[in-house]
């Protein structure tokens, strides 16, 4: 075997372990880890009212999201911290629901606040300038109109509507223009819907599944058009900020929902079949990296005993000769 051969050899072996088996072996690596975490939707129980919509039903393998807040209530009320669990409707709308969880796992909706609260219809937040400069209410002059600046299409689909307690895009008046904002119904908001609208509608995505008190009690609290909060209704109010800090601590993602239970325990069979897929590939790798390892031996040797050849392979033979130039 040649030199050029050698190498090349070498090479197609380093080639199939550095990129052949790590893609085999990290082939269920390349999704998070939250994706394996399968989660039983009978242990949500504060729920939106229900309708009939197949947003009712959680679905299998549909992303979870975890929003911890921090809010008052009311002037003479204290400081109440929840939590509220968001199922992901994937398969229906894959655009929105990719803009959102990117946006969560970047952290970038960590530390905001519900910027937009109006009672009976949505409650907003989403927009990663309104954070509090020192002492809320101060904040970035953008807020209520900032984002990541990335827009996303208007993505609809029949499965899904403005029901209580749904996810939706929010946008400008253009129907492609929807970036980081969402919001959340705090009741059926259906007059958002495509179909009932003269313009393109509203997008939903989403919807809460647990921790739907801590959403209506942010809708009611008193917000710079609503002072009062619920005690005196201003038909007019339309943009209102809450006077008290409604905060968003975190929002992260915690796994997928599970209905059946079969990615918290996967049938047997399953799992058989993955023992083996892995058991091959550990089969494979040892005899591949010995290879490797014993030609890298024989490379040195016949590298060092191989005769020189010239451009056209053929053996040059070296003379050498003593010349002496005398006295």
């Amino acid at each position: 075997m040649t030199r050029p051969m050698v190498i090349r050899s070498l090479l197609m072996v380093s080639l199939f372990l550095t990129v052949l088996l790590p893609s085999t072996i990290g082939a269920q690596q390349t999704q998070p880890l939250w994706r394996s975490n399968g989660l039983d939707p009978t242990q949500w129980e504060d729920r939106p009212d229900t309708e009939d919509s197949p947003m009712m039903d959680s679905y299998k393998g549909n992303a979870i999201i975890k929003v911890q807040v921090t809010y008052q209530e009311g002037h003479l009320s204290g400081q109440t911290e929840g939590t509220i669990i968001i199922e992901l409707f994937e398969e229906w709308a894959p655009v929105t629901t990719e803009n959102m969880i990117s946006h969560v796992e970047s952290g970038l909706y960590d530390g905001i606040f519900f910027h937009r609260v109006i009672n009976d219809f949505v409650t907003q937040s989403g927009d990663p300038t309104c954070k509090a400069l020192g002492a809320y209410p101060a904040t970035n002059p953008s807020c209520g109109s900032g984002g990541t600046g990335e827009t996303i299409p208007l993505e609809l689909n029949n499965n899904l509507s403005h029901v209580d307690g749904a996810l939706g895009m929010a946008r400008g008046q253009e129907p492609d223009s929807a970036d980081a904002q969402w919001y959340i119904a705090e009741t059926e908001a259906h007059n958002l819907d495509p179909e009932n609208r003269d313009d393109e509608g509203y997008a939903t995505f989403g919807i809460v599944r647990d921790g739907m008190t801590h959403i209506r009690a942010i809708a009611e609290t008193p917000t710079s058009d609503e002072p009062t909060g619920t005690d005196v209704d201003n038909p007019f109010a339309s943009a209102g900020r809450p006077i008290y800090q409604a905060k968003i601590n975190s929002m992260q993602m915690i796994g997928v929902a599970d209905p059946d239970g079969t990615i918290q325990n996967p049938p047997a069979d399953e799992v058989e079949s993955n023992s083996i897929v892995e058991t091959a590939v550990k089969i494979l790798t040892i005899p591949l990296v010995l290879l490797l390892l014993a030609s890298i031996p024989l490379f040195v040797y016949r590298g060092r005993t191989e005769k020189p050849l010239n451009m056209y392979n053929d053996a040059i033979i070296l003379d050498a000769e003593l010349v002496d130039d005398g006295p």
